[in-house]
C-alpha cells in the first residue's frame, strides 16, 4: 500500500510484513514484477536457466503469469534441447505444439542422448546399472548416434 503525502512529497509504504510506515528511501520488499513493466521481467526471466525458470514459475501467480504466456523464454531454451532432438523438436512444432510443451516433451531425451553422446554410459556393464538411471525412451536414429559415439572411443 502507497500514500504519498502532500505537505512534503515523500512517499511511504505499508508493507505486510511490518506493520509500520516506511519511507521509499528504506528498505521494502517488492515483487520486481509488480513494478518494472513487463517486457523488463521477461528480459530478467530471461537469463534464468530452464530450472530457475520452472521455479519461478512456481513463485506467485503474476510470474507464473508472465511467464507462461512467454513463448519466447520457453523458445530459447527449446532450441538447446533441439541441438540433440532436432526431428523431436521439429515434428513437435510441426503438429503446433507450444515451445514449452515441446520442451517439457524433448527435455528429458536431449539431456539422456547428450549424456550417452559424452560417454557418461559408456562402462556400464549390465541393464541393472541403468535401472538406477532417469532413463526415457530414445527413437532408432539416437541409439545409431550414440553407437557410433561409442565405436570411436
Amino acid at each position: 500500500m502507497q500514500y504519498v503525502s502532500k505537505r512534503n512529497s515523500i512517499t511511504y509504504f505499508v508493507c505486510e510484513r511490518s506493520p509500520t510506515l516506511t519511507s521509499a528511501k528504506e528498505t521494502c520488499p517488492h515483487n520486481f514484477a509488480e513494478i518494472l513493466p513487463t517486457e523488463m521481467s521477461l528480459k530478467i526471466f530471461s537469463e534464468l536457466d530452464i530450472d530457475s525458470l520452472c521455479s519461478a514459475l512456481l513463485t506467485c501467480k503474476l510470474w507464473h503469469h508472465i511467464i507462461e504466456d512467454s513463448d519466447h523464454l520457453w523458445r530459447n531454451h527449446c532450441l538447446t534441447v533441439q541441438a540433440f532432438c532436432q526431428q523431436e523438436v521439429d515434428g513437435d512444432r510441426q503438429y503446433g505444439l507450444s515451445w514449452k510443451v515441446t520442451l517439457v516433451r524433448n527435455y528429458r531425451r536431449g539431456f539422456l542422448k547428450r549424456e550417452w553422446l559424452r560417454g557418461r554410459y559408456s562402462n556400464i556393464h549390465s541393464a541393472d546399472e541403468l535401472l538406477e538411471r532417469n532413463m526415457c525412451s530414445l527413437d532408432v536414429e539416437t541409439w545409431g548416434e550414440i553407437l557410433e559415439a561409442e565405436l570411436e572411443r
